[in-house]
């Protein structure tokens, strides 16, 4: 979900610009960079940015100013951690960006909004997942993967829709017959996405994902 930097104030954009400056100088800090001196983790990294990038440039405008696209950020954040997550996020918007052309003006708005929140919702929920639930393979994988990223997508796209009313772009009324009800839908496809990729690396390649141990989600359950 992205959203058009030009129909917001610049006083909201530097601010957020400000904000986003700070996340992503934490996020540089906390990235545990020594889990590169492993070649492999590299090229996952980087193969998972490709991916990322290409999944990004399939949008589709579902209204002026605001576009569509599923995220897959919670599969990133699952298999790289928070900080890697925004980083890797901010690396692919940079793509997007260059590649299409879009104005700057927005860049760390969508950010914020395509990066942080659904990385930041991710990790919140793995810690409370963990809590609350067993360690189980299954919950990982449909709790962990489906449903906190069909979660994270409907999260997500509610916030741009409510930014947008905020800014004066768009009223509520226009939204409410136009966009919101849709929102539900975005649940399945980003889901389905998310839970099928880490499915697929828990099983055959658990070493990629940095959320998931054998210790302690297969043995002895």
């Amino acid at each position: 979900m992205t959203i058009d930097g030009a129909l917001f104030t610049p006083a909201l954009l530097w601010v957020v610009n400000l904000l986003f400056a700070l996340i992503l100088l934490l996020a540089f800090r906390l990235t545990p960079w020594r889990k590169f001196r492993d070649p492999e983790q590299v090229h996952v990294f980087l193969g998972a940015t490709v991916a990322l990038l290409v999944l990004w440039h399939m949008d589709a405008q579902v209204q002026p100013g605001l576009a569509f696209h599923l995220l897959g950020v919670t599969a990133m954040t699952l298999m790289f951690g928070w900080s890697l997550a925004v980083i890797g996020a901010a690396l692919v918007l940079l793509g997007v960006t260059l590649n299409a052309g879009i104005g700057w003006e927005g860049f760390a708005l969508n950010a914020f909004l395509t990066g942080v929140v659904p990385a930041t919702l991710t990790q919140v929920l793995l810690i409370l997942i963990r809590w609350y639930l067993p360690k189980h393979f299954f919950v990982y994988v449909l709790v962990n993967g489906f449903l906190t990223a069909g979660a994270v997508g409907v999260v997500t796209g509610y916030l741009a829709a409510w930014l947008l009313i905020a800014s004066g772009a768009y009223s509520f009324a226009d939204l409410r017959e136009t966009v919101l009800p849709f929102f539900p839908l975005m649940f399945m496809p980003e889901a389905f996405l998310n839970g099928w990729i880490l499915a697929v690396l828990v099983a055959f390649k658990p070493q990629w994902v940095y959320s998931f141990s054998d210790e302690q989600y297969l043995k002895g359950k």
